[in-house]
């Protein structure tokens, strides 16, 4: 049923939830896992000078957001490949799902309500809404 699975991370405890299931569902179909960290540098170039440092400090995290998910996935025997993009981030995600025939998206969610959500806006129900292959949302666990 899949043999291709993205998993998107931004490094946040809602990436985390979402991590374990995909790696849970590779294992499942022995299916290869595919992490992936966009980088939105437009959202810095207001900066002038001080852009070029924000957009390397965030492509170091996520090199490391990614290696988390490629080590992980090692530990549970699924083949992982790893990318950080640039670009806007539901639409780096589109372009990653058709240029590599992924077969599900599994996302995290971080369960924003009311202002919060409509201020910030969410890259899981962008792609939720907009994506040609099923999409898995992963809540992220609450601390009660």
């Amino acid at each position: 049923m899949y043999s291709e699975i993205l998993v998107p991370t931004d490094g946040s405890p809602a990436s985390d939830a979402a991590i374990e299931h995909a790696i849970d569902l590779a294992d499942r179909y022995d299916a290869r896992l595919h992490a992936l960290y966009v980088v939105d540098g437009a959202a810095y170039s207001s900066l002038e000078a001080g852009a070029e440092v924000v957009v390397d400090a965030l492509e170091s995290e996520g090199e490391e957001a990614t290696g988390r998910v490629a080590d992980a996935a090692a530990d549970a025997g699924v083949d992982c490949v790893t990318t950080v993009a640039s670009g806007t981030a539901y639409q780096s995600i589109h372009d990653y799902v058709d240029e590599h025939d992924i077969d599900v998206v599994v996302m995290g969610t971080h369960g924003r309500k009311g202002l919060d959500r409509y201020l910030l806006g969410s890259v899981t129900e962008r792609v939720v809404r907009t994506s040609d292959v099923p999409v898995l949302t992963v809540r992220q666990p609450t601390d009660e």
